[in-house]
Parts: C-alpha cells; structure tokens; sequence
C-alpha cells in the first residue's frame, strides 16, 4: 500500500512491530464490538489478525500519530460483498478510544478516499455501520457519504447477535464535486 501523510497522520503499511499498538487499542471492550469484532484477548491474537486480515486480505493502513510514533488504529477497504462485480470497495476502520472525538478518523477517512478515487479508480465507496454507532455516522456524514437505509437482521456479529446495519456510498462523480467546492 502507498503511504498517505496528512496533517497529523501517517499511514502506511503493517508491520509486526505494531502488534504491541495494536493490542493496545483492539483489547479495548469499546473499540472492536463497534464493529462487531470481539477484543483482543492477547497479543499473540492481534499478531494473528494482523497477519491474516491487515497483511493478507485486506488493503489496509496502519494509523501512526505523528507526534507519538505510535499505531493509534486502521484503516482499509475490502471488496463490497453486497455489490459483487462493479469494484465496488467497503471502508472500514477503527481507532483508539483515548483518540476520539478529536477528527483523527474523519482525517484519516478523507485521505483514504481520495487515494481511492484518484490513485486505485475505485467507481464507488460504500460503508456500512450499527445505527447505535453514533461516532462512526458522525465521520461518515462529515466525509460526505450518502445514506442509502437500513439492512434489518444483516449482520451477525461475534456473539452470535445479529445486528440491523446502515448503508452508505459514495460515487467517484459525488467526491468530484465535493473536491470542487471543498478543495
């Protein structure tokens, strides 16, 4: 993955050495069932998902704080399972909590979206999220989404529970005009 810099951030490709940063955030009992994944039970857990997911499936950046150094959370896109065939990519992200409410992820977001659009060709983002996610619908509305509705009964999460899940997208030609009167 090509390193994007902005303002506050670095984000750039996972390396095991992070697996202390990223334990540190995915343990966390208010980070990962946001998304629907359990926390991290040990550090030999978060190396494997680093591996597995972060490494080997997806296209995914870790998320350094400048000022620290450290890997504060990640960011990346798979393929949208609910659009197949039109290279559609699904953005997903998540952070750590003592990093909140601070436009760390909306940064983050914004920068990923324009690599997509402008760098990959992506014709479409799409984002899905629990409607009690209230913090992620807050980053989403600000990069400039468009909420499509909600899937009822759509998503089974880690326990078992199945969760409603609101939909949003957003076209190459909508980030354009975006771009245009927010340059």
């Amino acid at each position: 993955m090509k390193t994007i810099e902005t303002e506050r951030l670095l984000l750039r490709d996972w390396s095991i050495e992070d697996v202390d940063d990223l334990y540190d955030y995915a343990k966390n009992p208010n980070v990962g069932p946001h998304g629907g994944w359990k926390p991290h039970e040990s550090k030999v857990e978060s190396l494997e998902i680093m591996q597995s997911l972060f490494i080997d499936k997806y296209d995914s950046w870790a998320i350094v704080h400048k000022e620290t150094g450290k890997v504060i959370g990640s960011i990346g896109y798979e393929s949208d399972a609910r659009r197949p065939g039109i290279n559609c990519r699904e953005l997903g992200y998540a952070m750590h909590e003592g990093y909140w409410g601070k436009g760390i992820m909306t940064e983050a977001a914004k920068a990923v979206i324009q690599h997509a659009f402008l760098e990959m060709d992506i014709p479409m983002i799409a984002i899905y999220r629990s409607p009690l996610n209230e913090r992620s619908g807050r980053v989403i509305e600000k990069c400039g989404f468009t909420f499509e509705g909600t899937l009822r009964n759509a998503y089974k999460i880690y326990d078992g529970t199945v969760r409603d899940v609101n939909c949003y997208s957003m076209l190459k030609e909508e980030f354009e005009a975006l771009a245009k009167v927010n340059p």
